[in-house]
């Protein structure tokens, strides 16, 4: 690897790192209700704190005259207010961290050409995806705003799979850069990792649904709900369409369900693995081990009633397993 090669792999390393970061610290501030503390956007002056007594007060009056205070949080005081302020601020202001930890070094590295030429607009799309995932922070945030003291469960999807996806689009780039070589396939895993890796989409998606509609306060047992293979709650809903979408009880059976399937298919896959290329194996491996271990977390934070250690575990793991799923894709070429 050259010198310029190394100094872009560190850089687009440490962008990933800081990313991950931001993910789990977004499902921290999702997990303590922190996240409509802050009412309203201010991308230059929102670096600034609350200061002094004064300024925590006004930031708190704010706070007072939305859903969420009215509905929710009509006894909270003022040290309370605080630490759910923490929370979204420091989640806000890594988001700008990234910002400026991406842009200078990138606005610096292409000046000297030290990036690949056709890496450089795929960079700088990077950005652009960076900057409208803060806008649309801001949207779902908007959301929890006006009537219900919640965010859309839409929005909250949206704005972790874009999270999710920028990871993923940097990640790519950095094994690129890193010049990791590929593994012919055969053909016997590679359909079956692109089917683990659409279910896995899905599954996240479901995942953001749970955490949006607080769909993991209920039914909390596992196989059954409450008894009950599938809750009867969980099709009250007309047209029957809306209840995929809408309803927490279903919402929790198809993502407790999807995870299921998911490993059912990952271990097809691993299995269709074995006797094949060293390094698809023990990618395989680590997949199942993580998917697995990913799986028992989510039966205990169901269990447990949503703790935020074994929450916050929960998505970050999510995070590890889409790395992987992505190192498979990148390394597994089809033949010929």
């Amino acid at each position: 690897m050259s010198k310029a090669d190394r100094a872009v792999a560190w850089w687009l390393g440490s962008v990933c790192v800081v990313v991950f970061f931001m993910i789990v610290v977004g499902g921290v501030t999702r997990l303590t209700h922190s996240g409509l503390s802050m009412v309203d956007w201010k991308p230059i002056l929102g670096v600034i704190p609350p200061l002094g007594e004064e300024g925590w007060q006004e930031a708190f009056d704010a706070y007072k005259k939305y859903p969420e205070y009215q509905k929710v949080n009509h006894d909270m005081e003022l040290p309370e207010f605080k630490f759910i302020y923490y929370w979204e601020y420091g989640h806000r202001i890594l988001g700008r961290i990234i910002g400026l930890i991406f842009f200078v070094p990138l606005v610096l590295l292409a000046y000297f050409k030290m990036i690949r030429r056709e890496l450089v607009p795929k960079l700088f799309i990077a950005f652009v995806l960076g900057g409208l995932q803060g806008l649309l922070g801001w949207y779902m945030v908007k959301s929890g705003l006006v009537d219900m003291p919640r965010v859309s469960h839409f929005r909250l999807a949206a704005h972790l799979l874009l999270a999710m996806f920028l990871l993923g689009y940097l990640f790519w780039f950095l094994l690129e850069v890193c010049k990791v070589s590929g593994v012919t396939d055969s053909g016997k895993t590679r359909g079956w990792l692109l089917v683990t890796t659409v279910l896995f989409g899905a599954q996240v998606t479901y995942g953001a649904f749970v955490a949006g509609l607080r769909a993991g306060l209920g039914f909390n047992t596992f196989p059954t709900m409450d008894g009950n293979f599938i809750a009867q709650a969980a099709t009250m809903m007309s047209p029957f369409w809306i209840n995929l979408f809408e309803n927490s009880a279903m919402v929790q059976f198809i993502h407790r369900w999807l995870g299921a399937v998911l490993l059912v298919v990952m271990i097809v896959g691993l299995f269709k693995a074995l006797g094949g290329s060293r390094r698809l194996v023990m990618g395989w491996l680590v997949l199942s081990g993580c998917l697995i271990t990913q799986f028992a977390l989510g039966v205990s934070t169901l269990l447990l009633y949503v703790p935020l250690s074994l929450a916050s575990l929960h998505q970050a793991l999510a995070v590890i397993v889409m790395l992987v799923l992505i190192y498979l894709l990148y390394v597994s070429k089809p033949s010929g």
